[in-house]
C-alpha cells in the first residue's frame, strides 16, 4: 500500500538519475510526493527514474539542469513554480566524487569540485527558499558524507565541499526556523552504489572498520530523507545524520 505522508508535497532532488539521489526520489514519490528529478548529463538515467516513479504509480518531472550555474538554476525554480505551483522539499544531493593526490590537484579541478556540492547547494537554496516561504513551511536537506569526519587521502576537494555544506546548512537552519523551514544533513558512510571511474575502487571493507559488518544501501539513506522532510521530521534541524554502520561515532 502507498503511503500519502507527503501527498501534495512538491519535491526537487538533485542528482536523482542514479545511486542515492534515484532512491530517494523513487522513496518520497512513493509516499505521495510530486518529484522533480534533476540530473546534468545522463538524460536517460533521469528519465528513467522518472518512468519508473510513473509505473509506481507517482507523478514526477524530469529537469536537467547544471546547479553550478546560477541561470539554470533559477531557470529550474522558475519551471518548478509554474508548473507546480511551488517547491516543499529541496533535496541537495548532486555531487562530484574524485580520487587525485593534493599534490596533483588543479585549482580547476578543485573549483569543479566545489562549484556543485557547495556552490551549487547555495544556488538552489537561494532560489527554493521563497518558494518554500510562500507556501509556509519547507524542508533542506543536504547530502554530506563520512570523509571530511574521518580524513580521506587524495579527496581533499570532496571533503572541503562537503565540510562547506553542512555549515551552510547548519547555518540555515537557524536563519530558517522562523519560516518554518527545516534544514538537516545526512552524512552516509559506505554505501553500494555504482562508482564512475574517476571516483577509484571501492574502499575493502572489514569487521574492523565497520561495526555492523555490512556496506549500507541507498534505500537506507532515502528511508531517513522521507523521516525529516516528513510530517514527523518538523522538530529536526541543524544536524548532520551519520548513517554508517558504526564506523564514525559522535
Amino acid at each position: 500500500m502507498r503511503s500519502t505522508t507527503l501527498r501534495g508535497k512538491i519535491a526537487l532532488v538533485t542528482g536523482a538519475g542514479q545511486n542515492i539521489g534515484r532512491s530517494i526520489a523513487l522513496d518520497l514519490a512513493a509516499s505521495g510526493a510530486t518529484i522533480v528529478v534533476n540530473g546534468r548529463t545522463n538524460e536517460s538515467l533521469v528519465f528513467d527514474t522518472v518512468k519508473e516513479i510513473e509505473q509506481n504509480g507517482g507523478s514526477a518531472e524530469g529537469v536537467m539542469a547544471d546547479i553550478s550555474d546560477p541561470d539554470s538554476v533559477q531557470r529550474m525554480m522558475d519551471k518548478t513554480e509554474k508548473e507546480h505551483g511551488g517547491l516543499d522539499i529541496l533535496v541537495c544531493n548532486a555531487g562530484l566524487r574524485r580520487q587525485t593526490a593534493f599534490l596533483d590537484m588543479s585549482f580547476d579541478e578543485w573549483r569543479e569540485i566545489l562549484s556543485v556540492a557547495l556552490d551549487g547547494a547555495f544556488l538552489l537554496t537561494k532560489a527554493a527558499v521563497p518558494l518554500m516561504i510562500k507556501r509556509g513551511q519547507g524542508s533542506i536537506v543536504g547530502l554530506s558524507g563520512i570523509s571530511h569526519h574521518i580524513g580521506t587521502s587524495s579527496r581533499c576537494h570532496v571533503s572541503a565541499s562537503k565540510a562547506g555544506l553542512e555549515g551552510l546548512i547548519r547555518s540555515l537552519a537557524i536563519e530558517l526556523a522562523p519560516y518554518k523551514i527545516t534544514c538537516n544533513c545526512i552524512a552516509p558512510g559506505l554505501i553500494n552504489t555504482v562508482r564512475g571511474k574517476s571516483s577509484g575502487e571501492r574502499p575493502a571493507t572489514s569487521n574492523n572498520n565497520i561495526p555492523v559488518q555490512r556496506i549500507g544501501d541507498v534505500e537506507e539513506i532515502a528511508a531517513l530523507v522521507n523521516l525529516i522532510v516528513g510530517p514527523n521530521g518538523g522538530f529536526t534541524t541543524g544536524q548532520t545524520i551519520h548513517v554508517n554502520g558504526g564506523s564514525f561515532l559522535t
